[in-house]
């Protein structure tokens, strides 16, 4: 038997493709490589020593995954495919629902006609909104305030709707906070199409000399030194949270919702001035005019994620810069 993971060339997916060939399982990758590398399976191979089998194709494709299905022999899947920049979606709304929810359906029809009833679904920590109360417990109330955040939680809604209808299924909802770094080899990493729309792709790009500066979105918040303040979390830490909920989905039914962060918050100068002090470089930065919909702080409350799954985050803000800046500087410009 196999695990499909869908989205399994991208940054999130590359770095659990790895960790769950590492785990002895045999795997299968779909993507569509909108927002990725192929480059990535090869990566995959010279790290582990074995190749996933990778499928270029659309998750929103129902004959192909039925025919995915019945060759490979899936039992589980692990659904990272969909569009994740929040920029894009606020001026391409139809697009996000399209591809994160659409997909989603697609999928899950495809599964419910090949008897297939377990799968960990990538949310996002961007359900909650505007907190209520910090840290985020997964308990908080959901207003997301953009469409990406939006499509997340319509998926959430879909699956509980379709545990409903059928309480056989293995269902993991795992809401991530802000991922970064890379594999400490250097050779898989995060590898944005364009300008990138997250802190720590930009700040290495500066370090490497692909990018003049950096610009910080506000200087005036509430917050320590008046930047925002994010729970960082490494991509190998998430990796491993999402081999920790495909095994408890092997002995338990229903929903489980996760969040996966290190329940700690880090402000934007916090993370330069360590990325700064790891690679020896220095930023040059300017502040500029705060973002619409951008919040001051959030983090998570991770306490849920170690009593059920035995998941905590592993490694400290050192360690991320460290490893991001590793990959970036042994590949300037990503996996071209």
């Amino acid at each position: 038997m196999a695990v499909l993971v869908t989205g399994g060339s991208g940054y999130i997916g590359s770095h659990t493709v790895v960790q769950l060939l590492q785990s002895g399982q045999e795997v299968v990758v779909l993507d569509n490589l909108c927002n990725s590398k192929r480059q990535a399976i090869d990566r995959i191979e010279k790290i582990c020593k074995k190749r996933p089998i990778f499928i270029i194709g659309d998750v929103r494709d129902q004959s192909l995954l039925k025919s995915i299905f019945f060759k490979y022999k899936i039992d589980s899947i692990i659904h990272l495919a969909g569009l994740k920049s929040v920029a894009e979606c606020k001026v391409k709304p139809l697009l996000y629902y399209d591809n994160n929810v659409g997909g989603s359906i697609a999928l899950l029809n495809a599964m419910v006609l090949a008897g297939i009833k377990s799968i960990v679904f990538s949310s996002s920590a961007t359900v909650y909104g505007e907190p209520q109360f910090l840290p985020y417990t997964e308990a908080h109330p959901l207003n997301p305030i953009n469409a990406y955040g939006q499509s997340k939680l319509a998926v959430e809604k879909i699956l509980e709707d379709l545990l409903a209808s059928d309480p056989s299924w293995h269902i993991a909802l795992l809401r991530y906070f802000n991922p970064v770094g890379a594999h400490e080899s250097g050779l898989i990493g995060e590898d944005p199409s364009g300008i990138p729309n997250n802190l720590m792709p930009l700040l290495a790009q500066v370090a490497v000399g692909k990018r003049a500066n950096l610009s910080i979105f506000g200087n005036d918040y509430a917050t320590k030194d008046g930047t925002g303040i994010r729970d960082y979390i490494h991509v190998d830490d998430l990796a491993s949270g999402h081999l920790k909920a495909l095994h408890y989905l092997q002995s338990h039914t229903g929903i489980l919702t996760i969040n996966l962060g290190t329940g700690k918050g880090t402000s934007v100068l916090e993370l330069i001035n360590i990325f700064e002090k790891i690679s020896g470089v220095h930023i040059e930065k300017q502040f500029i005019a705060r973002r619409t919909g951008d919040l001051p702080e959030y983090y998570a409350d991770a306490s849920q994620s170690k009593n059920i799954l035995g998941w905590s985050a592993q490694h400290n803000v050192d360690r991320m810069c460290a490893d991001a800046w590793r990959w970036q500087n042994q590949n300037p410009n990503g996996f071209d």
